[in-house]
């Protein structure tokens, strides 16, 4: 049994490949791990307020000194670090705009990176706190970008996982989504491909 976190980015409820091969991605981790359960965060249809100084009220402030709004975007937070915490596998759909991931997911990023829940600070640097689990990540790109310069995607990610000691990371990439039928069709045999040898 799994307990199976998935983040989802995309802004599309309909016709989004990181949703599709998100779902395909879960099912066969299901499949493999019978009895396993799932808790979805849906990031598209309920986004996180992006990071501001009522979340940084609600972290930084004497409980005493908090207004209820601190206390609320806290509890926030909280809640989802611990569903972050819970889980054994996390799988992220990330779709690609403007070149990177999605504003949405940036800000579940910079509510579950958190001192003292995620990482802590020591005489020799920050120690991550949320290591013992595997990510997979989901992308969706019109054009190709695995291993080139500019895929700001897969690195960044895999720095902010990093960063709460999670390197345990595979990345499925959907790519030349926007390059033609041909290379669409390509793309999809890939992931597809990739998707095979997961669970």
């Amino acid at each position: 049994m799994k307990k199976i976190l998935v983040v989802q980015s995309s802004a599309r409820q309909e016709g989004s490949l990181t949703r599709e091969y998100t779902a395909q991605l879960v099912r066969q981790i299901e499949a493999a791990n019978p009895g396993s359960w799932v808790v979805t965060r849906d990031l598209g249809a309920e986004p996180i307020p992006h990071l501001d100084g009522t979340l940084l009220g609600g972290w930084m402030k004497p409980a005493e000194e908090q207004t209820e709004a601190e206390r609320a975007a806290a509890a926030r937070s909280g809640q989802l670090i611990d569903e972050l915490l819970a889980s054994d596998i996390v799988v992220i759909g990330s779709s690609m705009y403007n070149f990177g991931i999605t504003s949405t997911l940036k800000s579940w990023f910079d509510h579950v990176l958190l001192a003292g829940r995620t990482f802590k600070y020591t005489e020799n640097g920050p120690v991550g706190l949320a290591g013992d689990r595997k990510v997979y990540v989901v992308t969706a790109r019109g054009g190709r970008y695995a291993g080139t310069p500019i895929d700001f995607q897969e690195p960044y990610i895999r720095q902010l996982l990093g960063f709460i000691g999670i390197q345990d990371v595979e990345f499925v990439n959907v790519e030349g989504q926007a390059l033609g039928e041909e290379e669409a069709a390509k793309g999809r045999a890939e992931a597809d491909q990739a998707l095979a040898v997961i669970a």
